[in-house]
């Protein structure tokens, strides 16, 4: 009984290169993308997180990293209007508004901002979560968000492996060229589509993977895999790792991927330093019962002489939010 297992482990690979609290990071993908990199962006490491919002399909997150590239400024022909919100094809519903030139200034700053951040990038995290698009009928171009439109007005249809490696067989060494520093680690979004059928889910996850396994053959000192995907089907191979909705994946399964995260892809010292940021966060989020008490400025006093000790031994740590909270209440 003593050699039982109760879980098959995923081997992770000895990755050679390891992000930090001195890189730049982008994270492009589907809501998975948005768990790790908020994970992140909570300790404030440097990250650009879905400047388009959640991208589902390989061609839409391709079609993002080539919007950047061009530094595209989109004007009123890019929008399309339905039930009284402006949207971009290009763009999540998180982006939409009831007003063209407040949404125009908003996904141009963003982009403009995102440009910058690619040209800067050391990390680029690439998120797929299925094979499955959308082309909209009327110009023949794939949708990264359809806004609920009438599915009429659009056709679906499967990626294969092969176009998705040609797509980013043409794009990586143009961001290359473009960023010689830039590393690009893919993963898979464990979280099930549902609407596609168990079956059909799974022919898409798997054109996924085979098409990042072949882009990881051809570039292998610029592209590598981390195994989401394969540490929530096999670590995690029980329900109560999921919400409610058992396709979603729960808090606590979030919790195992960022450990295996954090320990093969953030170098030791930022996983460190990761731990007493952890702790100033904490004490920005403690709300006293009484804050005119002398424990309670002893409290803001220790954690506002432990931000500027930081800021001293690492001038690359943004605190300035977390500094202006304990300020406000010396």
């Amino acid at each position: 009984m003593g050699d039982a297992k109760f879980q098959t482990r995923v081997a992770i690979p000895d990755y050679q290169w390891k992000t930090g609290y001195q890189c730049n990071n982008i994270f492009m993908g589907s809501c998975f993308t948005e768990n790790v990199g908020q994970r992140m962006e909570d300790l404030k490491y440097p990250v650009d997180i879905n400047p388009f919002g959640i991208l589902y399909n390989p061609m839409s997150v391709a079609s993002g990293l080539e919007l950047l590239l061009a530094a595209k400024h989109f004007s009123e022909d890019d929008l399309i209007e339905h039930n009284g919100l402006w949207h971009s094809f290009s763009h999540h519903g998180r982006f939409s508004t009831t007003g063209k030139s407040e949404m125009l200034e908003g996904i141009n700053d963003r982009l403009e901002a995102s440009a910058k951040s690619l040209k800067e990038a050391d990390f680029l995290f690439l998120t797929f979560g299925t094979a499955w698009i959308y082309r909209y009928n009327k110009t023949g171009k794939v949708v990264s968000n359809c806004h609920k439109i009438p599915a009429a007005e659009f056709n679906r249809e499967r990626l294969s492996v092969t176009g998705i490696v040609a797509t980013y067989k043409d794009l990586l060494p143009r961001i290359r060229k473009q960023n010689s520093n830039l590393k690009v680690v893919f993963t898979v979004s464990p979280i099930r589509h549902w609407k596609d059928g168990a079956i059909e889910n799974q022919r898409s996850k798997a054109t996924l993977l085979l098409a990042i396994d072949e882009l990881q053959n051809q570039f292998p000192g610029f592209c590598t895999y981390f195994p989401s995907y394969e540490i929530v089907m096999d670590e995690l191979r029980d329900y109560r790792f999921y919400a409610a909705d058992m396709l979603h994946i729960s808090d606590v399964a979030i919790d195992h991927i960022w450990q295996i995260f954090e320990e093969s892809l953030i170098d030791a010292e930022s996983r460190q330093l990761a731990k007493k940021v952890l702790k100033i966060r904490n004490a920005v989020s403690h709300r006293p019962f009484n804050m005119n008490t002398p424990e309670f400025n002893k409290f803001i006093q220790k954690f506002y002489k432990n931000i500027l000790e930081l800021e001293a031994e690492y001038p690359y740590l943004n605190l300035k939010l977390e500094k202006e909270h304990f300020i406000r209440h010396l």
